[in-house]
């Protein structure tokens, strides 16, 4: 089991570090050591979306969240996002079942934020296209408890 977990810790490292480095190349900055990368990382919340590219729910979601301003604004310029086409094996990523589309944070020291969820008792971490207003208070909470926790 740890090893798997230390597996898992090790592919999402990978996955958050070259999102980074995508993000970075973005920005069309000096290129920046992995030190000072891994520091930064410190300081942002990770945004985990689950979600499968034949799936109508996801694609609905996808689209609203695409549209709405102030969640790219704070995609952009206030998280690491993670995209995930592919089921999970790692529990602490699907501490609810295995569903999709699920959106979780995660603060800089790699915990899932179980305290932020959506409106569903059933799926915790599911979001309908209506419920952006809501996903949007949840990004704010995750910005928040980030700064008030470090």
């Amino acid at each position: 089991i740890m090893l798997h977990s230390t597996l898992a810790l090790s592919l999402l490292l990978i996955a958050v570090s070259s999102n980074l480095a995508m993000a970075i190349k973005k920005e069309k900055r000096a290129p920046q050591t992995l030190s000072r990368g891994t520091i930064y990382l410190l300081y942002v919340p990770l945004m985990v979306i689950h979600h499968l590219e034949d799936c109508q729910y996801c694609q609905a979601l996808k689209k609203v969240f695409a549209e709405n301003e102030e969640i790219q604004e704070m995609a952009q310029n206030n998280f690491v996002m993670l995209n995930l086409m592919h089921e999970t094996t790692d529990k602490n990523l699907s501490p609810d079942g295995q569903y999709v589309p699920r959106i979780m944070f995660v603060d800089p020291s790699l915990t899932v934020r179980a305290d932020i969820t959506g409106r569903y008792s059933n799926r915790l971490y599911t979001y309908e296209p209506q419920d952006i207003p809501f996903l949007i208070e949840n990004m704010k909470k995750a910005l928040r408890l980030i700064q008030t926790e470090l």
